[in-house]
This record gives structure tokens, C-alpha cells and sequence, in this order.
């Protein structure tokens, strides 16, 4: 995790297993929120069916992930599954505050923790609990998208991540759509509110 981006600006991290619903509340908090800028991960995987490039991830092949890796172009990134790395490239941050927005992040939760760690009090970090793994499951499998395989790996890798919520300056229960978006906005109003 290297620096040199200024970190004046205020930027807000949700973090959640896969499946809890982060980013259906970053949708509609972007809505609220004008002033925010989604962050654009980097990804070595493959793209879905309906992902676009440069608005889903930045798909990069692994060679060229682990080439700006090793020039240092990323914030934070981690290899989430064997073979798959997801990261924040500084570029993005910059083209965002460039803009006069406020940065915020859908992440995974080592990668929220990385992001709060680097910002420090700038950031409001936002940890997304299902109600349940049970529920957690059931999301994953409404969506489709993925194998047998893929499905047990994320339930597995749910559980450790769930043991990080305290690590996170709010928690916030997904269990009705409606309270969760309204807590996530209370919490960032007074955050952005706050005086440093």
C-alpha cells in the first residue's frame, strides 16, 4: 500500500461479504448523494454477461494487473479467490477528486480495511451484515451468475469476512432494503457534517 495521493478529500468504504447488497445501497445512495463518484475497481477476472469495461471493473488480463502492481499504480489490492485480484487504482481516485467528488467504494472486506487504513480519519468505513449466512446464501443463488463451485467458495470466505465487522466504524444490518439505505445515509451525513 503505497502513497502520494493527497488525502484531504473525504471518501466513504462499504465493505461486505458477497451477496449482503453494498452495492445496490451505494446505488441508491448515489442518487442522495450527488456529490459522490462510484470507485472503479481493477479486476483480473473475467467480465460477466451485461459488465461493461471502465463501468462494471477495469477487466485487466492478469499480466497486466501484475504489471501495475509492480509499478506501484494501485492503492490497495489483494488476490480475493486463487488466481483473481481485485484493486483500486490511484489513477481512479485522482480522476474522481479531479472532479470535485467525494470518492466512494464498493470493496471487498480486506480491501475496506487496507482503504481505512490509508485514509484514516478521512474515511468512513461501512461494514454491509446479512441478516444471516443462511440469507446470504439464497442471494447468491437468486443471482445466477455463478458455479456450484464459486458459490461455496464465497459462503466460505463469508464467514471469516463476517468476523471483521468490528473492525469497521458502523455496522449496518441488511435485513429490510429500505432501513439499511436510510441508516447508511443518516451515518454519512453526519460524517460529511463533521469537522476534522
Amino acid at each position: 500500500m503505497a502513497g502520494n495521493i493527497a488525502t484531504n478529500n473525504k471518501v466513504i468504504i462499504f465493505s461486505a461479504p458477497s451477496g449482503s447488497g453494498k452495492t445496490t445501497i451505494i446505488k441508491r445512495l448515489l442518487s442522495y448523494f450527488p456529490e459522490f463518484e462510484f470507485s472503479i475497481s481493477a479486476t483480473s477476472r473475467q467480465a460477466r454477461a451485461g459488465e461493461a469495461d471502465g463501468k462494471d471493473y477495469y477487466f485487466l488480463s492478469k499480466e497486466s494487473f501484475e504489471q501495475k502492481v509492480q509499478a506501484g499504480l494501485f492503492l490497495e489490492w489483494e488476490e480475493v479467490y486463487a488466481g483473481t485480484c481485485y484493486g483500486t487504482l490511484k489513477s481512479e481516485i485522482e480522476r474522481i477528486w479531479s472532479n470535485g467528488k467525494i470518492v466512494i467504494f464498493d470493496v471487498d472486506v480486506l480491501g475496506g480495511m487496507n482503504l481505512k487504513k490509508y485514509f484514516g480519519d478521512k474515511a468512513l468505513s461501512i461494514f454491509v451484515m446479512p441478516p444471516s449466512l443462511e440469507v446470504l446464501e439464497q442471494r447468491l443463488r437468486i443471482r445466477n451468475t455463478e458455479t456450484e463451485e464459486a458459490i461455496q467458495k464465497r459462503l466460505s470466505r463469508s464467514a471469516l469476512e463476517l468476523n471483521q465487522a468490528p473492525k469497521f466504524d458502523i455496522t449496518i444490518i441488511n435485513d429490510k432494503l429500505d432501513e439499511a439505505v436510510q441508516s447508511a445515509k443518516d451515518n454519512i451525513e453526519m460524517f460529511l457534517n463533521r469537522e476534522h
